[in-house]
């Protein structure tokens, strides 16, 4: 199934998709609530919906949140060798791949409270003169769990869904240079959607440590890079158990996979020179697309006079 929440005046509703159609869910019942066991809650409810819906609305302009609008946190992991590779061109000399990166799945945690929908514009960090997007999918936490062991994650996985980590590059190699980080270089976008794909739907295209589909990162219509979606090194089981591990993973936490090959422009700067694409600025459009998860479109704007932000 391929859940959506949108805005419905002044509330948030939670439609599954028929066609080009959502059938809404009831008011008052949001994608979080729905989770906390293994997929069943909400499968019935999807299905209840494609019955008996509350509403009918087009998918084809309805205002698109985040599917979990407010994910109790985020971890964003690096598991695409090809993009490790890619933005070591930005350290220098022959730097190689750090041994430690092939040991376990490494992440930090960014912030929930910056996440943003694919229909929501996208503002150019304060201070920040190297903006870039980064193309990544998010699996996202159906059943909660403690030490979770990798042969049992994967029906911790309630589905799927595109995530743009948005990242003020100047900002982040500053504050990494003292060994902490990245912080405010990742602090102030993060695009979830447009729609959350249950893992059943895309069991059918399992393939390696993921699924063989196909993903490509965009800026004002002329193509980055592109991947495939098996390629990351690690599974995202791998990535649950270390997540897991001495600590808990709970319903609505979103966990990144981290860039893909050619999905950022810091790798073909890394890769190419800084000369190879100038950085994001306002006007630019990204569009990020993974086969059967659908395709965001983002544009940049400046960041909101002092004043009048929130």
């Amino acid at each position: 199934m391929r859940f959506v929440t949108y805005s419905d005046g002044p509330a948030d509703r939670v439609g599954v998709l028929s066609g080009e159609q959502i059938h809404a869910l009831a008011p008052g019942v949001t994608l979080r609530g729905l989770l906390g066991d293994d997929g069943e809650r909400l499968h019935q409810a999807g299905e209840r919906a494609l019955r008996d819906p509350h509403d009918v609305v087009a998918l084809a302009g309805a205002p698109l949140r985040a599917p979990i609008p407010d994910p109790p946190t985020v971890r964003d992991f690096m598991t695409f060798q090809q993009h490790v590779e890619g933005t070591l061109g930005l350290a220098g000399g022959n730097a190689g791949i750090p041994p430690r990166w092939f040991d376990a799945p490494a992440f930090y945690f960014t912030n929930p409270y910056a996440v943003l929908g694919p229909h929501d514009d996208v503002p150019v960090p304060p201070g920040c003169t190297l903006f870039d997007f980064e193309l990544e999918v998010a699996a996202v936490i159906g059943l909660g769990g403690r030490d979770v062991p990798a042969s049992e994650a994967e029906r911790h996985i309630v589905g799927y869904c595109l995530l743009n980590d948005w990242s003020a590059r100047d900002l982040q190699f500053a504050e990494m240079a003292v060994r902490l980080g990245p912080a405010k270089g990742k602090d102030t976008s993060l695009t979830l959607g447009p729609v959350l794909v249950t893992a059943d739907e895309l069991a059918p295209h399992r393939s390696g440590t993921a699924f063989d589909l196909g993903m490509t990162a965009a800026v004002n219509d002329a193509v980055i890079g592109t991947d495939r979606w098996d390629a990351m090194h690690f599974s995202y089981a791998e990535m649950i158990e270390y997540a897991s591990r001495g600590t808990q993973v709970r319903p609505g936490d979103v966990l990144g996979s981290g860039t893909c090959g050619g999905g950022c422009l810091a790798e073909l700067w890394g890769r190419k020179g800084w000369d190879a694409h100038p950085p994001l600025r306002p006007g630019d459009t990204v569009t990020i697309s993974v086969d059967v998860l659908g395709e965001i479109t983002s544009k940049i704007v400046a960041y909101p006079s002092a004043g009048h932000g929130e």
